[in-house]
């Protein structure tokens, strides 16, 4: 009898679990990939677009051992090292700026998320009046028309440095180019041509601002012949947008001599990186990058030579007052 009981008492409770859990199925979906900071007065979202895997093989200016052990100490130890694409949002009050636009389409299935996450934090593309581009790389360009022959930003009027269209968009350009790299400049026009067409793609010389009273441009030369930087600020507080200044997270931090593959000009990228991540240490305003670990938003300090990446922390949008400190 009581084994009977017994029995019957177990496979009431197998029955209860398997209720229970068929009460609450595996989801098996990512949240939303979006994120707020308030600068200031300013609302900036970073955007995921999505990802890619890079090969270490691609980091030049040591060995790939001593790269795999740097690689090692944050845990990766895969053949490529994931590499986000982050674009970012900045509300002004008076105008939504997009800062890149992904990689779309030209990646293939692991990117191309830009409009979903976009809509998901509460805009919508016909809203943006203006995007700033870093430089005309693919995975900053196709998300402009995204596969597409019109603008999938309707309203919006594009700038990039002159000497970095000089350099993407001259039909002779693409003439001149090596095989291999044919496709980056056939990408950069197709990407541009709907705004090109419609007037909508304006360029700005070294010193000048795309947008007066609003954003500083600086021209930070190296990754691209054009790559530019772009900094916010709004009640003393400013976020410096860097572009690709930097693409791995384990290495050229603690290392910024490390150049990357895709650099047109190394030296100069190196160069520009340490000028930009000590500017940012000591003002220790906010950064953005486009490859680094979404939201791809922190602050950098220094230690020596060397540099520390130190991400924006989860927590609420804005608060009404100051936390008391616990201790």
């Amino acid at each position: 009898m009581k084994s009977m009981f017994k029995a019957a008492t177990t496979m009431t409770l197998a029955l209860a679990m398997s209720c229970a859990m068929a009460q609450a199925p595996q989801v098996g979906t990512q949240a939303p990939g979006y994120f707020r900071l308030a600068v200031g007065d300013y609302e900036v979202t970073a955007l995921f677009d999505g990802y890619n895997d890079l090969s270490p093989k691609l980091l030049q200016g040591m060995s790939q051992s001593q790269i795999r052990a740097l690689l090692a100490r944050r845990s990766i130890e895969t053949p490529g090292v994931q590499t986000a694409f982050n674009a970012f949002l900045v509300n002004t009050g008076k105008q939504l700026i997009l800062v890149d636009s992904g990689a779309g389409q030209c990646i293939g299935a692991t990117a191309g998320q830009l409009l979903s996450n976009m809509q998901a934090a509460g805009y919508k593309p016909e809203q943006v009046d203006t995007i700033l581009l870093t430089h005309l790389h693919l995975d900053h360009v196709c998300g402009l028309v995204d596969g597409q022959k019109q603008a999938l930003f309707s309203n919006a009027t594009v700038y990039a440095a002159k000497a970095e269209a000089d350099y993407w968009l001259d039909p002779a350009a693409l003439a001149k180019a090596p095989a291999g790299a044919k496709e980056f400049f056939k990408i950069a026009q197709q990407s541009t041509a709907a705004y090109v067409a419609a007037g909508r793609f304006k360029t700005f010389s070294a010193g000048e601002s795309p947008l007066p009273g609003v954003v500083e441009a600086t021209l930070e030369a190296g990754h691209t012949p054009g790559s530019t930087t772009y900094r916010f600020t709004s009640q003393k507080q400013s976020i410096v947008f860097m572009g690709d200044l930097v693409h791995n997270l384990a290495v050229q931090f603690l290392h910024p001599e490390v150049s990357i593959g895709f650099d047109v000009n190394s030296q100069q990228a190196i160069n520009s990186r340490q000028a930009v991540f000590s500017a940012a240490a000591v003002s220790k305003t906010w950064v953005t990058a486009a490859h680094l670990p979404f939201p791809g938003i922190g602050h950098i300090t220094a230690e020596g030579k060397h540099f520390q990446w130190v991400p924006v922390e989860y927590g609420p949008y804005k608060r009404a007052a100051k936390v008391p400190l616990i201790e």
